[in-house]
């Protein structure tokens, strides 16, 4: 695989994708339909609500309720997208989530918004850190989170193809594409992004691109790191997760939680399959009140900050 590292250019918005996506296959699936909470704006949902608006149901400001709609329209045999942002969709509807999507095993595509820390100085309540941690235990929940505009596109339309529950979790954040020649989305794979031997740095969502980065800086070093896109958290990708830790060191990097999220899911496997050390970039708990950037540079989610967690793994690698 040839090296990759973002392109210079080419800042997209995920949701952008996100919705003319959906809009495609609407056009070509009666059954398509969305369902939100009062968030027909932050979900990009307008021109779907002017092209279909029979196919577009807005519950207001009752997410348990909208979850609940969702899991009857599937058992009605439509194909709901319930999107709202990830912070009250995972947060306040997560028994609905749980009893009537994961364990119904309902055809629902579960969208969170705005995920992460997208909200910035609207603080704990609107960040989305601890999603990862409340639904990975849902088994059969497949949880999707998209690195750029193209594997955005890429998961609608398989979450659209795949009969069972769906996450998708996606940020309002421009990113770039990444520059992966001759790409193929396979929910479950990892993707290399970067190729290396001596760490693996695990990263996800709006954290692959600097994850690339760093593994630039590093290379300045003489460090080869590989980079790996897990776009696919639940479930994981367990051969590439052997490979990683044959390497005999990790980061991991999200916007996220790193209790119970990918770095946590990480480290349960290396403990219980091959132990190596396990650095993880994240955030450690609630967040204090500052701008996305600030709290990104804050927390270590930087190239510069991903390259000194690998500095201080290959420190602890036997």
């Amino acid at each position: 695989m040839a090296t990759a590292a973002p392109t210079a250019a080419g800042f997209q918005d995920c949701r952008n994708a996100w919705v003319a996506t959906l809009e495609q296959l609407a056009e070509a699936d009666p059954r398509i339909v969305a369902v939100v909470n009062d968030s027909v704006g932050s979900s990009k949902l307008n021109s779907f609500q002017k092209k279909f608006p029979d196919r577009l149901i807005n519950v207001g400001i009752a997410e348990q309720v909208m979850v609940g709609v969702g899991a009857g329209l599937a058992n009605g045999g439509r194909i709901p997208f319930v999107s709202a942002a990830s912070c009250f969709l995972t947060g306040r509807a997560l028994e609905q989530v749980k009893a009537d999507i994961a364990y119904s095993s309902f055809n629902v595509k579960l969208v969170g918004q705005s995920s992460g820390i997208a909200y910035g100085e609207l603080g704990a309540t609107h960040h989305s850190i601890e999603d990862f941690a409340w639904l990975r235990p849902l088994t059969n929940l497949t949880i999707i989170v998209p690195a750029d505009a193209w594997e955005t596109a890429e998961a609608v339309k398989w979450a659209a193809r795949h009969e069972g529950p769906v996450y998708l979790r996606l940020s309002r954040m421009p990113v770039p594409d990444l520059n992966i020649p001759d790409r193929q989305f396979r929910p479950g794979h990892a993707e290399i992004v970067h190729e290396g031997s001596d760490l693996a740095i695990i990263a996800c969502g709006t954290t692959v691109h600097l994850a690339a980065s760093a593994a630039d800086l590093l290379k300045a070093e003489g460090i080869q790191a590989r980079v790996l896109n897990f776009s696919t958290i639940n479930p994981l990708d367990e051969a590439a997760l052997h490979a990683a830790a044959a390497t005999g060191a990790i980061v991991t990097v999200e916007e996220a939680s790193i209790r119970g999220g990918l770095g946590g899911a990480v480290a349960e496997f290396t403990s219980a399959n091959k132990p190596v050390p396990v650095e993880r970039v994240g955030f450690p708990g609630f967040l204090p009140t500052g701008s996305t950037d600030w709290l990104f540079q804050e927390y270590g989610l930087s190239p510069e900050g991903i390259a000194a967690a690998a500095h201080r793994a290959l420190a602890r690698k036997a």
